[in-house]
């Protein structure tokens, strides 16, 4: 699709999200492995081994040899399972998921929005996960790992690339290239230097609830920092409330604090 057919210019800017710890708190995979495992999808072993190695994932970071691991672990994990049931997870794994939402992403999601930028999120989780999770949302779309299929059946192999680090980066520009989107006007909020590729991508860097790694990085290169609270009992009600319509909405809170400046909360300049 190009930007001529979507009726945009080649300069319309987007917004991308991670997901974990970003736009959610906590972890989307040990999420869908509850559910997964309750399902009789995976054994509880294999959960145990997938729980722990998700948690060291996402809080050690990962060298090139560790993002193989995972993926390969993740593909492995679908192997032989049919879509079909993967999806239907989703029943249970959204609602919980949107339950965990951090109030001031839901904001930057509505003043998006009001500014005319489409919204997604970027994750490694699969794009079953993503894109319905993004939609529910009010988003524009999801970004997520592609898992090869044969007569509905997911063969372990990749049908496009792993959506982290530079796969992150890989998907975007395509999204981008297909959907006339301008990667320099655009904006991207991550809490992990996993992420920095996604983060450079984009000529509006935001780093949300950062690690030491790229707090440092951050701080360097005079990027917005923001720290985001924890979900509240009012917007899990309202989200759930309007999660059939586009414009989920919330207000009457502060997007987040500039980190390290004595002074009141602000929001990210636009």
């Amino acid at each position: 699709m190009s930007a001529a057919s979507t009726g945009r210019s080649a300069s319309t800017p987007a917004a991308f999200f991670d997901l974990d710890r970003t736009l959610i708190s906590g972890s989307s995979a040990f999420t869908l492995a509850i559910q997964a495992r309750r399902a009789g999808l995976i054994p509880t072993l294999e959960f145990a081994q997938d729980a722990a190695g998700a948690v060291a994932f996402k809080f050690l970071g990962a060298s090139d040899d560790t993002s193989e691991q995972v993926r390969e672990r993740i593909l492995s994990a679908v192997s032989g399972m049919r879509r079909a049931d993967l999806l239907a997870l989703n029943a249970e794994v959204v609602p919980r998921l949107i339950e965990r939402v951090r109030p001031e992403a839901m904001r930057l999601l509505d003043r998006h929005r009001d500014a005319g930028r489409d919204t997604y999120i970027v994750s490694a989780a699969p794009i079953e996960l993503v894109e319905p999770l993004a939609h529910a949302l009010g988003m524009t779309g999801g970004i997520g790992t592609r898992s090869a299929l044969v007569d509905g059946v997911y063969t372990g192999d990749l049908d496009g690339p792993f959506v982290y680090g530079a796969g992150k980066v890989e998907a975007m520009r395509s999204l981008a290239a297909s959907n006339g989107y301008d990667l320099a006007g655009s904006y991207a909020y991550s809490d992990s230097v996993s992420d920095l590729p996604m983060l450079e991508a984009v000529g509006h860097p935001v780093a949300v609830n950062p690690d030491s790694r790229l707090e440092r990085h951050a701080r360097v290169n005079a990027w917005p920092i923001v720290i985001f609270s924890q979900r509240t009992k009012w917007v899990v009600r309202r989200t759930l409330g309007g999660v059939a319509t586009v414009g989920v909405g919330v207000g009457g809170f502060a997007l987040g604090a500039r980190f390290g400046r004595r002074r009141a909360p602000r929001l990210v300049p636009w």
